[in-house]
């Protein structure tokens, strides 16, 4: 992949709500030159490969293929959004084993076919998913992503910038660990305009009490089921997420982003997938940072690992 999009086939595998809305974020933002749609329901691929074409007069030009797995030859990236969708009161860790049965069909096929390819998983329990991926695909880590806590940290963000009253782009704070129940939010470490937000909330006089801080964590830790409850599943944030991956990867952007990929250890956890702050290039991760998190913070993150690591296990990856 050069440091421009030059030529670059990208493949997306599950055509449903968050495969097709990455496929439009791409093309909305013109990353890439040519996508390939394939699904298991080659008419859904079908269908979303015209639709998505008559966006690009009012977009960028693209090519839009859809096709079966043979399409995905010369991808260098491929996106994973196949797999059985959250139900309402559904956790992400009871769709495990339904999710982890559709990748052990499909990567071997993606693998076939695709030429040494960086994959992006969308599939949830994401974390699991991307370490299942990983151990599948027998591709190095460093190129096997998730969308892990990008979706988190920016609602972590605009939240606090709604509190504080300023552009989210000016605030900065992660959430790490896994992209479901026991993400940790780091108040620690986060700024806003290079202050802590402590001394930012002060001179900005909007203190920040433990009960806002409670709604805030709410917030940020409950949003996806909100939006489950009330029209049945998820596609915009993660849509845009796994647009914004593929950006960092296809121009070589470099990018620190929240995302997902196994790490060799993480407080004392060995091989575990979950989201840290991660350079991310033209190769996939570039670079992986370990903040700086007070005693309460490693503990949560420590826990939040075993959460992934147990179910990993279980599941004999």
């Amino acid at each position: 992949m050069g440091s421009s999009s030059g030529h670059t086939r990208i493949g997306i595998v599950g055509c449903g709500n968050v495969g097709s809305t990455a496929a439009y974020s791409l093309l909305l933002q013109g990353t890439g030159s040519e996508l390939v749609l394939v699904d298991h329901d080659p008419r859904l691929a079908e269908a979303q490969r015209t639709d998505l074409l008559h966006a690009t007069p009012f977009s960028h030009p693209m090519r839009i293929e859809a096709g079966s797995w043979e399409a995905l030859a010369g991808c260098s990236l491929v996106i994973l959004a196949a797999g059985v969708g959250q139900q309402p009161g559904e956790t992400r860790m009871q769709l495990l084993s339904r999710n982890a049965a559709v990748f052990a069909d499909i990567i071997p096929q993606v693998m076939r076919h695709a030429a040494d390819p960086i994959l992006l998983v969308a599939t949830n329990p994401l974390d699991v998913m991307t370490q299942v991926a990983t151990r599948l695909s027998g591709l190095p880590p460093a190129r096997v992503l998730g969308s892990g806590t990008m979706l988190d940290t920016a609602r972590f963000r605009s939240l606090l910038a709604r509190h504080f009253e300023v552009s989210p782009s000016s605030v900065h704070a992660s959430v790490l660990g896994e992209h479901g129940d026991s993400e940790v939010l780091v108040w620690s470490g986060a700024q806003i305009a290079g202050l802590p937000l402590a001394e930012f909330a002060d001179a900005r006089g909007r203190p920040l009490t433990p009960r806002t801080m409670a709604e805030i964590d709410e917030g940020v830790r409950r949003a996806a089921y909100q939006i489950i409850e009330g029209k049945g599943y998820t596609c915009y944030g993660i849509g845009a997420a796994l647009a914004r991956l593929a950006r960092c990867i296809v121009h070589d952007e470099r990018a620190v982003l929240t995302a997902c990929a196994l790490a060799p250890e993480v407080e004392g956890i060995r091989d575990v997938a979950l989201s840290l702050p991660l350079v991310i290039g033209r190769d996939g991760l570039q670079m992986r940072l370990m903040p700086a998190l007070d005693a309460g913070e490693s503990e949560a993150l420590r826990a939040s690992a075993q959460v992934i690591k147990d179910v990993v296990s279980s599941l004999g990856y």
